[in-house]
């Protein structure tokens, strides 16, 4: 069983003409939680979906737990125990709380069951309160808890969050963060895209920064935070 369960290297990808990803090289180990900064259009969003297979990269190679999967389906991937929660939720707005959640219950990759339904709600009260609301019917707080508790209902080995708090009210962005420290906590792998520096760097083991589709920085929290010429440089704080 490979430790990365990412292994991206050299990923040139492209929106027509437009050359967006750089030769990448990046990469997530086995219990790993990595934060993936930069501006906005800087290709963090392009990244995440070129390893989802929602973008096909040009050249480059990918490898999802040590097997080449560059150019696969979503479903794919996702059955290698990857779970994407994309910028916009993309809940079911037509399905209630319970059947979002329903809908994606399985085992993982080495059969484990360690979030089920019960444990989901526990985790995220709000949801208990809402179960027969329809997606639509909630808030964005509420709808971005339901997107993460589904993923969770797949028992992934890697979680993978763009976008954790945007557009979130500072108490609900309390409550993903919470919930972002307990993923980590259970052994999960997580991707986490966010524009607070600070809270990401919290949570996370090591931190990307992206400039016009190319790693300018990677290192720990205490790296980048000894180096806050680099946070003005290209976080813009």
């Amino acid at each position: 069983m490979s430790d990365l369960l990412i292994d991206a290297k050299a990923v040139n990808t492209y929106y027509g003409a437009s050359h967006v990803l750089r030769g990448i090289d990046f990469s997530v180990a086995r219990g790993q939680t990595v934060g993936l900064m930069g501006r906005n259009g800087m290709g963090k969003s392009t990244l995440l979906k070129s390893i989802m297979g929602i973008v096909k990269p040009r050249s480059g190679s990918i490898s999802i737990a040590g097997k080449a999967m560059m150019g696969r389906a979503p479903f794919e991937i996702a059955r290698l125990g990857v779970a994407y929660v994309p910028e916009g939720r993309g809940i079911f707005g037509n399905l209630s709380v319970v059947e979002n959640l329903k809908m994606a219950a399985r085992a993982g990759t080495r059969g484990q069951r360690d979030w089920t339904y019960e444990r989901v709600l526990e985790t995220f009260p709000r949801l208990q309160e809402r179960l027969k609301h329809g997606g639509q019917q909630l808030s964005g707080g509420e709808q971005q808890m339901l997107t993460i508790g589904r993923a969770l209902m797949t028992n992934p080995d890697l979680l993978i969050l763009d976008e954790a708090t945007e557009g979130l009210a500072p108490l609900i962005a309390r409550d993903i963060w919470r919930i972002c420290a307990l993923i980590r906590e259970s052994g999960i792998s997580s991707v986490i895209v966010d524009k607070n520096w600070k809270h990401v760097t919290q949570i996370t083991d090591r931190n990307v920064i992206l400039l016009k589709g190319e790693v300018v920085f990677e290192g720990s929290s205490d790296e980048l935070h000894a180096r806050p010429e680099l946070l003005q440089q290209y976080l813009g704080v």
